[in-house]
C-alpha cells in the first residue's frame, strides 16, 4: 500500500500499486470460488436434511393406529443396504487415490463401481418401498409414515443425483482426462457422495435401529 500527500493541507491519498494483490487474486480465482460455492451448497443442504430429521423426531410416534417400525422394517435388508453405500464410499477413496497418482483408467473404472454400487443401494431401497406401499403403509397412513418417506426418499433422490454425476463425470475423464477442471469437479463429487453417507449413517441409527426398539 502506497500514499500520496496533496498540496496544502489536503488528506492523504491511498492507492494500490499495480503489482499489489496479485498473488491473493491467484489464490481467489475460479477454483478456488467453486469449492467455496461448493461447501455453501452442502450446509444448506445438511439444513434440509436436520429440518428432516426434526421433523421425523416430532412425529416418529405417530401411527394414527397403523403399523409402527417394528412391524415394517426389516433391518438385515437395511443392514445389507447400509454396507453396500458405505463400500461405495471406499470404492470412491479408491478413485481419489488414482486421481492423485495420475491414473485415468483406474480413476474411471472406480468411480464407475462407485456408480454401481449406487444405483444397487437405490435398487434395494425402492424395492422397500414397494414392499411397504404394497403392505398398506403409504405416506397418508400416518404422520409417522409420511415423515419416513419423505426423510428416506430425500436422501435416495440425493443418490440418484449422485449417480448421473458419477456418469457426467465418466465422460467428461474420457473427453478430456485429468485436466484441473476435471480434477475439481471430482473432489465435489466426492465431498457430495462421502456427505450422503454420513446422512444415511443418521438414517439408519436414528429412523430404523432406535425406531426398531421402540
Amino acid at each position: 500500500m502506497s500514499t500520496t500527500t496533496a498540496k496544502g493541507d489536503e488528506a492523504p491519498v491511498f492507492y494500490l500499486d499495480e503489482g499489489e494483490g496479485h498473488n491473493d487474486h491467484a489464490h481467489t480465482g475460479p477454483g478456488g470460488s467453486t469449492m467455496l460455492g461448493f461447501w455453501i451448497y452442502l450446509m444448506s443442504d445438511a439444513l434440509i436434511f436436520a429440518t428432516l430429521f426434526a421433523t421425523y423426531g416430532v412425529v416418529g410416534t405417530s401411527y394414527a393406529g397403523g403399523p409402527g417400525p417394528r412391524e415394517l422394517f426389516e433391518l438385515p435388508l437395511v443392514a445389507l443396504n447400509t454396507a453396500i453405500l458405505l463400500t461405495s464410499s471406499i470404492t470412491y477413496g479408491f478413485a481419489m487415490i488414482a486421481m492423485q497418482e495420475g491414473r485415468l483408467g483406474g480413476t474411471r473404472g472406480w468411480l464407475a463401481l462407485t456408480g454401481l454400487l449406487g444405483a444397487a443401494f437405490v435398487g434395494v431401497e425402492l424395492y422397500e418401498f414397494s414392499k411397504l406401499v404394497h403392505e398398506g403403509a403409504t405416506p397418508q397412513t400416518s404422520a409417522f409414515l409420511s415423515a419416513f418417506f419423505t426423510l428416506v426418499a430425500t436422501h435416495g433422490l440425493h443418490v440418484t443425483v449422485g449417480i448421473i454425476w458419477v456418469g457426467v463425470m465418466l465422460i467428461q475423464l474420457t473427453k478430456r482426462g485429468l485436466n484441473a477442471d476435471n480434477r475439481r469437479r471430482v473432489m465435489c463429487l466426492s465431498m457430495f457422495w462421502h456427505f450422503l453417507d454420513v446422512v444415511w449413517i443418521g438414517v439408519f441409527t436414528f429412523v430404523y435401529l432406535l425406531g426398531s426398539l421402540r
